[in-house]
């Protein structure tokens, strides 16, 4: 897809790799509705921020584990910015429980991280479908290694990224042959979120992941950023695929 003059959506944009995709996308020349839950004053910083590299932004606020707010965020979406190719669904939310503390686990914790991580995408997706399908557009899930391994932050999370990429594969069928979807796999991505999560454990676990990775290093923001704008740009012929993007720690030493 060529990205000057297109439209996106990019979800959980405040921050990380949210900003760092709605940034990107800005400098190929995209205009950008920027979508947050909470973080309403960064969104609008990130909005700026866009205005300043020259492209058009607008903020759309919305939980993605509301139906309604999903529908009526693609539709500000569209009306503001006149069309819509592509969607990121970025945002995503987990729990730091051990996975072997299995009573840790609350039915909340379950409810609350698929109706955001799973039920969301497919909720902004359903809602972002006609735009996409007149534009020959184009969905990107930002997935996690978590969901091919089965190792991260919890079960629960973990479980919702598998789902997500199973999702990959049959909204891929379900939307052939006008819309594209495609989801990235991150592995441990350097920023605030791990480091909030992880705490005090956060620079040695940071370590052990780039001493397992065979390129010797973690993700940043920036990276999957690209990674998912090299999806985005490259051939229209890829779907229904899963990018792994860990600098090899999954294969491992």
């Amino acid at each position: 897809m060529e990205l000057e003059g297109r439209a996106a959506l990019v979800t959980g944009a405040s921050r990380g790799v949210g900003r760092a995709t709605a940034l990107a996308l800005a400098q190929r020349g995209c205009a950008v509705a920027v979508n947050c839950s909470r973080s309403v004053a960064e969104g609008e910083s990130v909005v700026e921020e866009i205005r300043r590299l020259g492209a058009r932004a607008t903020l759309v606020p919305a939980d993605v584990a509301d139906d309604a707010a999903c529908r009526e965020m693609v539709g500000r979406a569209v009306s503001e910015l006149g069309r819509l190719d592509l969607v990121v669904n970025n945002a995503g939310t987990t729990r730091f429980i051990p996975h072997h503390d299995l009573d840790a686990v609350a039915t909340e914790d379950f409810d609350r991280i698929l109706a955001v991580n799973l039920r969301g995408p497919f909720q902004v997706t359903r809602a972002a479908r006609s735009a996409l399908e007149e534009a020959g557009g184009e969905v990107v899930m930002v997935s996690s290694v978590a969901g091919v391994a089965g190792a991260g932050s919890s079960i629960p999370y973990c479980a919702s990224k598998g789902a997500l990429n199973n999702l990959t594969l049959t909204l891929a069928r379900a939307l052939a042959p006008r819309v594209r979807v495609n989801a990235i796999a991150p592995g441990f991505i350097e920023g605030a979120w791990l480091r909030q999560g992880l705490g005090a454990a956060y620079e040695p676990v940071k370590r052990a992941m780039e001493e397992r990775a065979l390129l010797g290093r973690v993700c940043t923001p920036e990276e999957v950023a690209a990674a998912i704008l090299a999806i985005v740009a490259g051939p229209d012929l890829v779907t229904g695929q899963i990018l792994v993007v860990d600098g090899g720690m999954l294969l491992g030493r």
